[in-house]
């Protein structure tokens, strides 16, 4: 059953940062995130971003660009869209960090900046701000394939009509230094933004649903996870593209 079409698509990963309609690959890898310089993905001044946690940074700048790439990032009236991220460790080297602030010098000085990304969902509500989104806001720790839950989350929030458009996507760092920690995933973050169908909609990458086995599909085609539907995407936009100049 198709429910709704992949309008944009963000990212920040070790292989680069961009957007589906700008870029002709994406890879999500281990290695070193880019210095993300706020001035190259918002269109305004954005002096408080330089203040957030990198986590936060990581995941603001994916939904930035996610609705960029969907045309969704300029508004004047807020808009009824919501956002779900899976994380493994979230804000966890944010909460190492202000414990030690806590227990440095009696904890006569524990750090207000850092406390207030000491949830995995702070991002989420700064995104909301900057967007004007009004939408439901959440942040799941959920096992199996990457970020597979919330698009099924998302698809049933659509379905149900909580929402014409959802965004949707994972964001982490490089798990913290302790023993015995070994991260499942890539560090980095990547976002869609999920639309309900509409068949006057010809920017879509392609249409998103659950099949009679309640199986999500982009195209018809099972996916297991993000990192592969991304490719799919891609690989549908260029193809359409290039049918399109040969006519």
């Amino acid at each position: 059953m198709t429910i709704g079409q992949i309008t944009g698509i963000g990212w920040v990963t070790a292989g680069g940062m961009g957007n589906a309609k700008a870029c002709d690959a994406f890879s999500m890898q281990c290695g070193k995130l880019p210095q993300i310089k706020p001035e190259s993905v918002f269109s305004e001044p954005y002096p408080y971003f330089r203040r957030m946690d990198a986590y936060s940074r990581l995941g603001l700048v994916a939904i930035a660009l996610a609705l960029k790439d969907a045309d969704l990032d300029r508004w004047t009236e807020k808009r009824n869209i919501g956002i779900i991220v899976s994380t493994e460790y979230g804000c966890l080297q944010t909460d190492r960090d202000y414990f030690d602030t806590v227990t440095s010098q009696n904890a006569i000085s524990p750090s207000p900046a850092l406390f207030s990304y000491t949830l995995p969902s702070t991002f989420l509500g700064e995104a909301a701000i900057r967007f004007g989104l009004t939408g439901t806001t959440f942040a799941v720790n959920a096992p199996g394939p990457l970020g597979r839950a919330v698009l099924r989350l998302a698809l049933e929030s659509i379905a149900d009509g909580e929402a014409g458009k959802m965004l949707c996507g994972v964001c982490d760092l490089n798990g913290p230094p302790l023993p015995g920690i070994n991260s499942n995933f890539p560090p980095g973050a990547v976002f869609f933004m999920l639309e309900r169908f509409s068949e006057k909609n010809s920017c879509a990458y392609g249409s998103i649903g659950l099949d009679l086995k309640n199986r999500i599909c982009f195209n018809g085609t099972e996916i297991e996870d993000i990192l592969s539907l991304v490719p799919m995407c891609l690989a549908n936009y260029h193809a359409r593209q290039k049918n399109m100049a040969s006519i």
